[in-house]
């Protein structure tokens, strides 16, 4: 989501003349566009600002103003206390604002003075962004925002808001013009992106698998995708679609956080293990060939060693392709904040490294499953190595292919030579 923000970012000043630089001693305007989700992402706002600072002094020196907006959730959560900490920051903005940030900055050259905006706004702020473009053969589209369910722990609600579906006319105007741009996968976006209930062609709401299927008949896109799902908002006609419709990939990243039930309790998670479970065999019954990454939280207040061992147990049980853990990071103003039985330090640490060690080992186990497997791969990007070019496999694997004549947004078909925890090697078929 962060991605898609800071695309949408650099659009708008685009607009506004300026264009984008890989030299911040070059930059007139520095963005740093955040995440609040972990206390560390957060922290490193302020340490990035003091390289920052240093950069704008320096520049200062040469006679040249640099503009320093700080945007997204931090900016959200923080507001004044940005510019308290760092005085240097000229503009905060909320991801709910950015669409603003051209009349931010106007209004900041006018006054002189620091500029905040961290209001929800009720207009669509989609409907003020420039029109989309693409840097690559797959591309991200925001189709759903902000997030109703509460997790005690999280603080997506009161930083992007409640849910917020876009009309799927937008989506589909967004999805053509990409593809008119070379693209040709899609990952539809959305904090409970399986939550998307927006106004369809026919101006009812429509479900995201009703607009995953209207996506799949554009002419030029080969893949779609879709994250990050809610375990209970996995319906019927999404299940379905994995079965039926051949472009959506057989890839789900679905969190369940914790395999204890008391925890998911106190997490305001709203499963249980054995509903998660159930869904995850509804779900390859109707696509076998699913791969399956997950979120998972260790040390949340109060959680024993059996609790622990319920989330281990989980992970054994399901079986996962890929998963991202962290060690449980308080967030303020959430309810899991101010529970009294918060883990200490070494045992989260601890248990991390315990579950980490195993869901790589199952992460190796997959990627090795598919050696001698033939599959497409959609060509990304430019590799390290002479001749080498990086792409995905169906499963969101990284792999790397050595080849003198495919080019990026290539699909071939490859063969898979070999595999190390973290991606593939392939070699293209003769006759692709």
């Amino acid at each position: 989501m962060n991605v898609y923000d800071s695309e949408r970012m650099a659009e708008l000043m685009d607009t506004e003349g300026y264009e984008q630089t890989d030299d911040m001693s070059d930059a007139d305007m520095v963005v740093l566009n955040t995440c609040h989700i972990r206390e560390k992402a957060a922290e490193k706002v302020y340490s990035e600002l003091g390289r920052v600072r240093k950069n704008k002094e320096k520049r200062s020196g040469q006679g040249k103003d640099t503009i320093i907006a700080v945007a997204g959730c931090v900016a959200q959560a923080e507001g004044e206390e940005i510019i308290r900490r760092a005085p240097i920051v000229d503009l905060v903005v909320g991801p709910q604002s950015y669409q603003n940030l051209p009349k931010l900055l106007n209004e900041f050259k006018t006054s002189k003075k620091p500029v905040i905006e961290t209001e929800f706004p009720e207009e669509d702020k989609f409907g003020k962004l420039p029109g989309i473009t693409a840097s690559s053969p797959c591309s991200f589209v925001t189709v759903q925002e902000g997030c109703d369910k509460f997790c005690t722990f999280c603080v997506v609600p009161y930083t992007r808001g409640g849910e917020f579906s876009r009309g799927a006319k937008q989506i589909i105007d967004d999805a053509n013009r990409l593809v008119e741009q070379g693209v040709r996968e899609l990952t539809l976006l959305g904090q409970n992106v399986n939550a998307y209930h927006g106004e369809g062609l026919n101006g009812k709401d429509w479900s995201l698998a009703r607009l995953l299927d209207e996506l799949s008949k554009i002419d030029g896109i080969e893949r779609l995708r879709y994250t990050t799902s809610h375990p209970r908002d996995m319906e019927d006609d999404l299940i379905e679609l994995h079965r039926d419709n051949p472009k959506v990939m057989p890839y789900l990243h679905l969190p369940f956080q914790s395999g204890s039930d008391k925890i998911l309790k106190d997490m305001n998670r709203r499963h249980t293990r054995d509903f998660y479970i159930e869904l995850v065999d509804r779900i390859r019954d109707a696509q076998p060939e699913l791969a399956l990454s997950t979120d998972i939280i260790v040390g949340f207040p109060g959680e024993t060693d059996k609790d622990f061992q319920d989330t281990m147990d989980l992970v054994e049980t399901i079986g996962y392709a890929s998963a991202y853990s962290f060690k449980y990071s308080p967030r303020p103003g959430t309810p899991a904040a101010e529970i009294e039985e918060q883990i200490a330090e070494d045992v989260m640490k601890e248990r991390l490294a315990i579950l980490q060690k195993r869901l790589s080992g199952q992460q190796k186990f997959f990627n090795e499953s598919k050696v001698g497997s033939q599959m497409t791969v959609l060509l990304e990007k430019i590799g390290k190595k002479e001749g080498q070019l990086i792409g995905r496999s169906p499963y969101l694997q990284s792999v790397h292919i050595e080849t003198d004549h495919a080019k990026i947004g290539d699909m071939v078909d490859v063969t898979i030579k070999s595999a190390t925890s973290t991606s593939l090697q392939a070699v293209i078929n003769s006759s692709s």
